[in-house]
């Protein structure tokens, strides 16, 4: 099972990073992550150059697409040609966005009918798509997720490990990467995140 994580030029390195660290813990269980760029070399936000790891026609066959979040993003989702690329399918592949990458999502139209989560900064853009914007960390709807906040990426990263390998893969994750003396309180608070913004849908 592969994951796409999307990462644009002007990108959150909390986004992606932390969301493809976590997975990637996952390699021996079949599960990995590859930082996904629309271009060879992207820029983040605060200057950090990164080569990525796969081209965005990857998305077509992943398993798995997350978008990341960035200062551009309100660039990206006027790009036709960029947005173009994303082929996006939710009856066969996970989709989830972090924070700015609701913009994306609602462009795309996969947030139509189902609230979101995203950040402050971007909550009026998302709203002004006709999306309703949760004040809550994490929300999911079938194959669909959003996250908001940087530090929510770890939920996102929790709600995919548990929808591909199961609950106590995402909490063994959760609880290695925790701080020192705060392993059960983190991956509790993980696991609840989740499991709240999951709508049960019948």
């Amino acid at each position: 099972m592969q994951v796409a994580v999307v990462t644009f030029d002007g990108f959150n390195e909390l986004d992606s990073f932390i969301a493809s660290a976590l997975i990637n813990r996952c390699r021996k269980d079949g599960l990995e992550a590859f930082i996904t760029t629309p271009a060879p070399v992207v820029t983040s936000m605060n200057g950090v150059e990164v080569t990525g790891q796969r081209p965005m026609e990857y998305v077509t066959e992943a398993d798995v697409v997350l978008i990341g979040s960035g200062v551009k993003a309100r660039e990206v989702v006027a790009d036709d040609r960029l947005i173009s690329r994303l082929a996006l399918d939710p009856s066969r592949q996970l989709i989830g966005a972090q924070c700015s990458g609701a913009l994306v999502l609602a462009r795309l139209g996969l947030l139509d009918g189902m609230p979101a989560c995203t950040d402050m900064k971007t909550r009026p853009f998302v709203e002004a798509r006709n999306v309703t914007v949760l004040d809550a960390p994490f929300h999911a709807e079938g194959n669909i997720a959003t996250a908001g906040g940087c530090m929510a990426s770890q939920y996102l990263a929790t709600w995919v490990i548990t929808r591909t390998l199961g609950e106590a893969a995402a909490r063994d994750v959760i609880d290695y990467v925790a701080p020192v003396g705060e392993n059960q309180e983190t991956v509790d608070r993980a696991m609840r995140a989740v499991h709240a913004g999951e709508a049960v849908l019948h």
